[in-house]
């Protein structure tokens, strides 16, 4: 039996292999991991598409499947934004932890112990 030559090549070679990049580590950049939604973004987001759809379903008063299909994915995508536009959360730094004292007065962080005054009782007089 004949041998039959590889596309691109002669009878009795092998193909040739592609080259091999040598593996490099992993760098930071690469693993940032995206951020986790917050309870805000999934709720307005949530909410955003579930009242729109209703909203357009009830005043285009579609009932062809084409077109819920198109307020369904106009609603996703009004959605997605609303929940990508919900402001985020300041992520806190080392030095916002602790504010900077103040220059005024000293204040003493234990509170010293004052001796109650003694007043007479005042009672009311018979008339």
């Amino acid at each position: 039996m004949a041998e039959r030559p590889e596309v691109g090549g002669k009878p009795g070679q092998l193909p040739a292999s592609p080259p091999v990049s040598p593996v490099s580590p992993v760098s930071p950049e690469d693993t940032i991991a995206m951020p986790r939604p917050t309870a805000a973004q999934l709720a307005y987001g949530s909410c955003t598409v579930i009242f729109s759809t209703l909203a357009m379903l009830l005043l285009s008063q579609t009932s062809s499947g084409l077109g819920i299909a198109v307020i369904a994915l106009a609603a996703l995508a009004l959605g997605l934004l609303v929940a990508m536009t919900v402001p985020l959360p300041k992520p806190r730094t080392a030095g916002a932890e602790a504010p900077a004292p103040a220059a005024g007065p000293h204040v003493p962080a234990r509170r010293e112990p004052v001796a109650a005054a003694v007043e007479p009782v005042r009672e009311p007089t018979a008339h």
